[in-house]
């Protein structure tokens, strides 16, 4: 919803700054734009932004037993199998707040350094750590 508001912004200040030449007013607007998308994200979404991580190693038990060590949060193993490679391999799922990505990061790329790891963002997390409802 917020993106759509924001390109119709978009294109609104950049008319006003072809035709009207005030390109002062366009780059306050296009901070202002910005600012309102953010609270509109944090309106619909919550200020609770939770990351979830997927990553594939060979070393999944020693980054298992870092993560939960270290950072306290705790990693699910999920069965998966490489189409490229045809190798069996387990996959650990972690769900973290945006401040624990990078220690996770740190941790299972200094154990392997050829780990896989994906980032992404998650809508909700509910559970032991996160919300409680």
């Amino acid at each position: 919803m917020s993106r759509a508001i924001i390109l119709i912004d978009i294109v609104i200040i950049s008319l006003n700054v072809i035709f009207l030449k005030e390109i002062e007013i366009g780059l306050y607007s296009a901070i202002a734009i910005y600012l309102m998308g953010k609270m509109i994200d944090i309106l619909f979404e919550g200020i609770y932004f939770t990351k979830l991580l997927l990553i594939v190693s060979d070393k999944n038990e020693e980054i298992a037993k870092q993560i939960g060590d270290k950072i306290k949060r705790g990693t699910t193993g999920l069965f998966g199998k490489g189409m490229y490679t045809k190798e069996n391999k387990l996959v650990l799922m972690c769900a973290a707040s945006r401040g624990d990505i990078a220690k996770i990061k740190v941790t299972a790329r200094k154990i392997d350094p050829k780990s896989f790891i994906i980032i992404t963002n998650s809508r909700e997390v509910v559970g032991l750590g996160f919300k409680k409802t």
